[in-house]
């Protein structure tokens, strides 16, 4: 109902534009037209006619501004509403000695047009402001808050937006962290990603064919799971031609947070001071840590470069080596660690039968 009315208060409108236009028409016009009823009529519709698309445009910017004023906090709502009123306030306070000037009739269109103007610039300046700094009006609303005077100080921050490359969405471990809700804030797929994972998805080679796709169905269930999180960007970077570039720009306008496995493009980011997450780097972060005396179940798998060794694995693929275990093979085995070795190609671990150790 709503939608209708807003259409039809628009065709009103350009109607009514269009009936006292003829009155604008030079008088010259005017002489040489018979019938100024009939003009008018032609106008009046003319002017009801264009005004329909214009009224569907501003009825579906109606509608999508509604749906993000819904999805936004009501501290936020409630500072950009005080920064916008404070804008026109200050512009209705700054403006108001233009229309005390004598300004000539022909030029009588500037006092309409600056207040026009004036009046969006410092209302869009109010909201820029409130963005900023109208967390703080929180502690003027609730001073007995604990959480608002944090927020107002600046201890505590809102979370930043996660901008997803393809490595990332193909690795799929994502999944997983948002799941343990670990990851927080907005997660942000660009357009141009999803273009990308559509182009291997389409690739000639099997194996790239497959990762596309396997990304294409990762990010359908986050959609579909986390749907108020996970948001597709339609924003695009003509000027920019690769996807990594495209990636860091988006997150240094956005001030978020670039999340990729890709080593390359985080060294990259990061010389432009985009913050990133490393899926890898956190993989490792979490790899427990064992220290000579600890104990673990272990299976071994294979023989190992010595007569009585065995080897096994742990579940990040980290090599153990256990001695005397060679004829344990298949087995599995309560071993205790005796050292840890970091090499180049990753860590490994030695250890013995627990009850060798024990003994």
């Amino acid at each position: 109902m709503l939608d209708a009315i807003i259409v039809c208060l628009f065709m009103i409108a350009g109607a009514s534009i269009g009936f006292h236009g003829v009155e604008l028409l030079p008088a010259s016009a005017l002489n040489s037209v018979d019938n100024i009823d009939g003009l008018r009529w032609v106008t009046t519709c003319f002017g009801g006619l264009v005004a329909i698309p214009i009224g569907v445009a501003a009825q579906t910017a109606y509608r999508r501004l509604e749906l993000r004023i819904r999805k936004m906090p009501a501290d936020l709502v409630l500072s950009r509403s005080i920064g916008l009123v404070l804008g026109l306030l200050v512009a209705n306070l700054l403006l108001a000695p233009i229309f005390l000037l004598p300004i000539p009739r022909e030029l009588g269109f500037i006092k309409p047009l600056t207040a026009i103007l004036g009046s969006i610039i410092f209302a869009y300046s109010g909201v820029n402001l409130a963005d900023t700094h109208g967390r703080a009006l929180l502690r003027l609303i609730n001073p007995h808050s604990i959480e608002t005077m944090l927020v107002a100080e600046g201890t505590l921050k809102p979370a930043s937006g996660k901008v997803l490359d393809t490595s990332c969405i193909i690795d799929g471990r994502i999944e997983a962290l948002l799941r343990t809700g670990f990851i927080e804030g907005q997660i942000l797929v660009p357009q141009f990603v999803l273009q990308e994972l559509q182009t291997i998805a389409d690739a000639a080679k099997d194996q790239k064919r497959m990762r596309g796709r396997r990304g294409l169905d990762i990010l359908n269930r986050l959609k579909e799971t986390y749907a108020d999180r996970v948001v597709i960007c339609p924003g695009d970077y003509e000027d920019i031609s690769t996807v990594d570039a495209k990636l860091v720009r988006l997150a240094q306008e956005i001030n978020g947070t670039l999340m990729t496995t890709d080593y390359n493009l985080n060294k990259v980011a990061s010389l432009q001071d985009v913050e990133v997450l490393n899926v890898n780097s956190l993989a490792q972060a979490l790899r427990p840590v064992y220290l000579p005396g600890d104990s673990m179940e272990l299976k071994i798998l294979r023989e190992g470069k010595e007569p009585t060794q065995g080897v096994g694995y742990l579940e990040d693929g980290t090599m153990v080596v256990v001695e005397e275990a060679r004829d344990s093979i298949g087995d599995e085995l309560s071993v205790v660690v005796t050292s840890a070795l970091q090499t180049s190609a990753g860590r490994m671990i030695f250890a013995r039968p627990q009850a060798d150790a024990i003994a």
